[in-house]
């Protein structure tokens, strides 16, 4: 790509620290707590390693190099770089947008969970009482908090303390974001390093319980056997690949905000070992605190260990009811440092859609995001519907399993196979400390898009032989294979939209006018 050809001003992070934390802050979410551990301890232990870090630098490293390059090069967000780089691909970066903002919705509610199981911890705390699910963590969740029906379309009415607790997680995304990089710079200092400091408190009083050791021992002790099993490699690979972020199109926005000549490869690096690492040491607290529980039950470490929702609200929760003493206390670190985990995730996929919009129509930036908070809150209603959990189950499973996924694998393709990897890769190597290999070619061409493709076939298989947790088809079609097709649709109509082209910006510069040299 020309270096002469003129761009119009954008913004940048304050510093190559804010980059990095706030691409850490977007890899590093819920899942770093709620599902890695139980995947790790579930499929071999400390034997987990290594499929998840030949993943890590297989799949994970290349694709996030990809993500972070084309957007650093190209100095913008996913629909036009993607569009830059092959004419009539743009609809592929509108599609990530879509996903992502189809993710968002369901995210902020479980956000809205986390404030309130924090509202219910901070009385507790002040009040000097016991934490008010002591006595069924499930049922009160389930009753209490989302007044749950098992059956999707019977709505019922609105969780009040759901609804409340969007409306707090979107305005707090709106002060956020609406001003731009240099709130997002002066958050992500906070919100990055708070959650590590939170889990390490948690950790320390995890390994003062009884039962600590079987819990360690459960989560860390090799089981070398479970290697031979093809679901652990494909787990592994799903792992690496979600919790970086990588499909939303939010690396691509990030990065389009660094200086053209920063460092790549070795800030990808840094953003993919912080990743994991967090998640490996949030696995310690986690099965401290379980191998309590279970001593306490007198059961084995696997009868209460539990992921996602279970582990978060129900199990966690639970032997947090039962510890001895400040149990209020912990309660509130505990539910602090998922909001602290998720809520850079959650407005980092927003920013990645603001991005794109924003670089197509170039209207106010704070309007743009209030309009999308605005419709956040209200799609994020349906959630918040005594159903609501049915609905999250079913979009999330889609969403993950065939909107991000696919999107990873068309980018794979677009950047492989139709444009010069060779060429990238020299440009990159250009602005890096770290110099990367052919063998990141090979990543980009075969080993990321087969992983991709046969999870796909097997989820595509498995979701067509057996309906998703005994939800009705009708469910299904409109929840999961509806929205999936949605948000394709979505995509080629964003793009046939006609643009507007900013200040200082030349036809040249335009997407969609070929492929970018």
């Amino acid at each position: 790509m020309s270096q002469e050809r003129r761009v119009p001003l954008r913004a940048r992070w304050d510093s190559r620290t804010a980059f990095v934390f706030a691409a850490i802050g977007s890899a590093v979410g819920l899942g770093n707590l709620w599902r890695f551990p139980y995947i790790a301890a579930k499929y071999g232990g400390g034997a987990f390693l290594i499929p998840y870090f030949i993943a890590l630098f297989t799949a994970g490293i290349p694709l996030l190099i990809l993500e972070v390059g084309i957007g650093q090069r190209l100095q913008c967000g996913a629909p036009k770089a993607l569009g830059r780089i092959r004419k009539g691909f743009e609809w592929v970066g509108w599609w990530a947008l879509a996903v992502g903002s189809m993710i968002s919705f369901y995210y902020a509610t479980i956000m809205a969970w986390c404030w309130d199981y924090l509202w219910y911890s901070l009385k507790a705390l002040v009040g000097g009482t016991q934490v008010p699910w002591a006595g069924d963590p499930a049922d009160f969740l389930f009753k209490t908090v989302l007044h749950r029906t098992k059956d999707p379309w019977a709505f019922g009415g609105l969780s009040l303390p759901v609804v409340l607790g969007l409306v707090v997680t979107w305005v707090a995304i709106f002060l956020i974001i609406h001003r731009g990089l240099k709130v997002v710079s002066k958050v992500v200092m906070v919100t990055v390093p708070l959650p590590v400091i939170l889990l390490a408190i948690l950790l320390v009083r995890g390994l003062t319980l009884e039962g600590a050791e079987a819990g360690l021992a459960y989560y860390l002790t090799p089981n070398f056997a479970a290697l031979k099993n093809p679901q652990v490699w494909l787990d592994a690979y799903g792992q690496i690949f979600f919790s970086l972020t990588l499909g939303f199109g939010v690396m691509i926005a990030y990065a389009s905000y660094e200086p053209r000549r920063s460092d790549v490869n070795n800030d990808c690096f840094i953003i993919s070992l912080g990743n994991c690492g967090t998640s490996f040491f949030a696995g310690f607290v986690v099965f401290t605190t379980l191998g309590y529980l279970a001593a306490l039950k007198g059961t084995p470490v696997s009868d209460v260990a539990a992921e996602g929702i279970g582990l978060a609200f129900i199990a966690y929760p639970e032997a947090i009811a039962r510890m001895p003493a400040a149990t209020a206390l912990i309660g509130v670190l505990f539910f602090l440092a998922l909001l602290t985990l998720g809520i850079d995730s959650l407005f980092s996929i927003v920013e990645a859609i603001i991005t794109g919009i924003h670089d197509k129509w170039p209207i106010g930036r704070d309007k743009i995001t209030a309009v999308f908070c605005a419709v956040g809150l209200l799609v994020g209603l349906l959630y918040a519907t005594h159903s609501g959990l049915c609905w999250v189950d079913i979009v999330d499973k889609w969403m993950n399993c065939f909107g991000l996924a696919v999107v990873g694998l068309v980018e794979c393709i677009i950047v492989g196979w139709l444009y010069k990897t060779g060429e990238l890769r020299r440009w990159l190597n250009s602005v890096s400390e770290i110099r990367i290999g052919s063998w990141w070619d090979i990543c980009i061409k075969v080993v990321t898009p087969l992983v991709l493709t046969v999870t796909l076939v097997l989820n595509v298989i498995e979701r067509l032989r057996v309906p998703y947790e005994d939800y009705p088809q009708s469910a299904l079609l409109v929840g999961g294979w509806g929205v999936a097709i949605a948000v394709v649709v979505i995509g080629v109509v964003l793009m046939l939209v006609k643009g507007t082209v900013a200040p200082g910006e030349s036809d040249a510069e335009k997407p969609g006018t070929g492929e970018v040299k």
